[in-house]
């Protein structure tokens, strides 16, 4: 049987031992979607150039660069905050290829305890990172708390398809085919297993939004991406909270 559990210290060391096959993985088992999904969440933030962003669980910054670099809007500055320390130093190389390191910045640290100071984010943003999180409610807390009054929020998150054939489809996709290639090129024996068994754990889409209402933020909307594979959360920051 697979442990879902988010110990920290747990998480953070699978992502480590995976992190140079990492985006690998993603393109190859998203077949390239998962370069349109961080789109759409940097889109749907509608950024004019000034905004100041987190980026939690920022892992390979894949969703940072996406924020400085898009056609459709960029942020002025982001800020990743992840707590594998190995992902983060593929990050920074990254940044460092692409020449956006005046613009990209990296803090290592947890989303429950977010080490950047009260209002100080214009937008923050997380690509398939909440539901590792140990306690999402104390994470959406700490979105809240680091954004300015009637700062946007963006989430990326996995789900499962409700259309009967798509799901049963997908379903098998995900919990047989997936863990087999992700184990074979990653060489992890548990990682790629985790993931369809976190994503079953983690809560619906209308509970999740609901977390988001309990926990700091209002106009919530959720979007269903590629017929359910993924759902994306935006959400503004209550004024005076």
């Amino acid at each position: 049987m697979v442990s879902t559990s988010r110990e920290p210290a747990r998480i953070a060391a699978m992502f480590d031992s995976i992190a140079r096959r990492y985006d690998t993985l993603n393109h190859l088992l998203s077949a390239g979607l998962d370069r349109r999904w961080r789109a759409r969440a940097v889109r749907e933030l509608a950024f004019t150039g000034t905004e100041v962003v987190l980026d939690m669980c920022t892992g390979t910054a894949d969703l940072a660069v996406e924020a400085v670099t898009a056609s459709s809007g960029q942020a002025r500055d982001v800020i990743g905050v992840d707590f594998a320390g190995e992902m983060l130093r593929l990050g920074l190389a990254k940044v460092r290829k692409a020449g956006l390191t005046d613009r990209v910045h990296f803090v290592r640290g947890d989303a429950t305890r977010i080490p950047l100071p009260d209002g100080h984010f214009d937008a923050a943003m997380v690509a398939f990172g909440i539901r590792n999180v140990i306690d999402s409610s104390a994470a959406i807390r700490e979105f809240a708390r680091v954004l300015k009054p009637g700062g946007r929020l963006a989430v990326l998150e996995f789900g499962f398809p409700r259309i009967p054939g798509v799901k049963a489809a997908y379903r098998w996709y995900f919990k047989s085919l997936l863990p087999r290639v992700g184990r074979l090129i990653s060489k992890h024996g548990d990682a790629y297993s985790y993931l369809p068994a976190s994503v079953e754990q983690f809560p619906s889409p209308e509970a999740f939004a609901g977390l988001l209402t309990r926990n700091g933020f209002a106009s919530v909307r959720t979007v269903s991406l590629t017929f359910g594979i993924v759902y994306l959360y935006v959400a503004t920051k209550i004024p005076g909270d």
